[in-house]
């Protein structure tokens, strides 16, 4: 970057914070917008960016070809970064075709392809789960479960999305008459040994193949016993000083596994499980990105920590200057959820506010949207609450008093009623509404 040259960034997908860094430090930036980020309406590109429509954010094809269009297609980038889980490989291989910094496509894929990563972990003697890649779910007449019950999920998908137990070969070839009769697009799975304990998850970023800095943390229960039981996921990170031992019992693990993944400079979040009897703790997965939700919130609140700068600076090929500040509060994050229909009415993010702790909400689906209280995946909500409370145990109360407020207090229009049970319902929500009125008092 020649002197006095502002820096560029291609940004792929919608991060708000990393968009907010961008303005924040006087960064150029040119934002690959995507359909499903675009229609949403969630996530503005601020003003001072450019905004740049793709079919595909995941393919490096339509990337290039909508840069090209707008005249973009000769510009320097100085890094590229995304926050998206399936289009990091995407990012990379973009990196490389401009000359920037960054992880290599093939280290990539080892935060992607989940049997490529625990291969590799397993390589290095990182203690992680036995697997069977299965190549295409529609046939499993021949697949060996490296044990029962397994856990099977897709080679590499996110949110776990299409993830179940399945406890014998009659429910794993049950799973796969479901996916084929529901033209499943992607087919390769991989079905891995069921770890149980205390689901664990880690944040940071490493630059220069160091650390620079970790927060471990907790969920309320592990992402697929939320899922399964259909609950509001929530999620908070252990205290330093009082929860030392998370730290030395997770640290030495995900140190271990960054470098055998490689992954040199950038963000991560991993997830763990850990043997509340043994304290072992074994690797289950890890994304090159920031966690979801508002981990983001999470991390500032509790340590300073601006993860989604750093993704930002690393892309960049800049070492991020950490100012870190401790807060002894247990600070945690939980999903909004409410029953399946129409939303018609929600609480608002001011009235959330109003409730024991919580310092941030978000609502981020509007009404007259379709929610499905048949959750599908862990990041299915209708909204977010940042809380913070003196004790761990008081945090918990807060958040589920919290979810448990805002659920009780969505209105949805019910799946597919009759129009007797819709007159019930809209005089049980609007005793006062008026369904005939008249200007005098004559007979008609």
């Amino acid at each position: 970057m020649d002197s006095g040259q502002r820096a560029s960034v291609l940004i792929i997908g919608f991060d708000r914070y990393v968009m907010e860094a961008c303005v924040r430090l006087g960064i150029d930036a040119v934002v690959a917008c995507g359909p499903r980020g675009w229609d949403s309406g969630l996530i503005p590109v601020p003003r001072e960016l450019t905004a740049v429509r793709v079919d595909d954010d995941c393919s490096p094809e339509s990337i290039l070809a909508a840069l090209y269009r707008a005249g973009l297609g000769d510009r320097r980038f100085d890094g590229v970064q995304t926050s998206v889980e399936f289009a990091m490989t995407t990012a990379a291989l973009l990196a490389r075709h401009f000359g920037c910094p960054g992880p290599s496509p093939a280290t990539m894929l080892l935060f992607r392809d989940k049997s490529l990563q625990k291969q590799r972990l397993r390589e290095a003697g990182v203690p992680t789960s036995r697997y069977t890649v299965i190549d295409d779910i529609y046939d499993v007449s021949a697949v060996e479960a490296p044990d029962w019950p397994a856990v099977l999920k897709p080679i590499a998908g996110a949110a776990t999305e299409r993830t179940s137990v399945v406890r014998n070969a009659g429910e794993l070839a049950a799973r796969s008459s479901q996916y084929r009769r529901q033209g499943l697009t992607y087919r390769t799975f991989l079905l891995e040994e069921y770890v149980t304990g205390e689901e664990w998850f880690i944040d940071g970023v490493r630059f220069d193949d160091e650390t620079l800095f970790c927060a471990v943390g907790t969920y309320c229960d592990s992402c697929l016993t939320t899922l399964e039981q259909g609950r509001a996921l929530w999620l908070r990170h252990f205290d330093p000083d009082r929860e030392s031992v998370a730290y030395d019992e997770a640290l030495p693990v995900a140190n271990a596994a960054l470098a055998a993944l490689g992954l040199r400079d950038g963000v991560f979040h991993m997830e763990v499980f850990r043997n509340p009897e043994s304290g072992t703790v074994t690797f289950s997965e890890c994304a090159a990105r920031r966690g979801g939700g508002l981990i983001q919130e999470q991390l500032q609140a509790k340590f300073n920590f601006n993860i989604g700068e750093c993704a930002l600076l690393c892309a960049l090929g800049r070492r991020p200057e950490l100012q870190l500040k401790h807060r002894p509060d247990a600070i945690g994050s939980g999903f909004l959820i409410g029953p399946t229909g129409i939303m018609i009415d929600f609480p608002s993010a001011t009235e959330l506010l109003g409730q024991p702790g919580v310092e941030l909400a978000r609502i981020e689906r509007p009404r007259g949207e379709r929610f499905s209280g048949e959750l599908e995946h862990t990041v299915q909500r209708v909204g977010q609450v940042l809380v913070a409370a003196d004790t761990a145990a008081h945090l918990a109360e807060r958040v589920e008093a919290a979810q448990s407020w805002f659920a009780g207090r969505v209105v949805v229009v019910p799946e597919r009623p009759l129009g007797r049970e819709l007159r019930s319902w809209q005089r049980q929500h609007w005793p006062d509404a008026e369904n005939e009125a008249r200007a005098d008092n004559r007979t008609l």
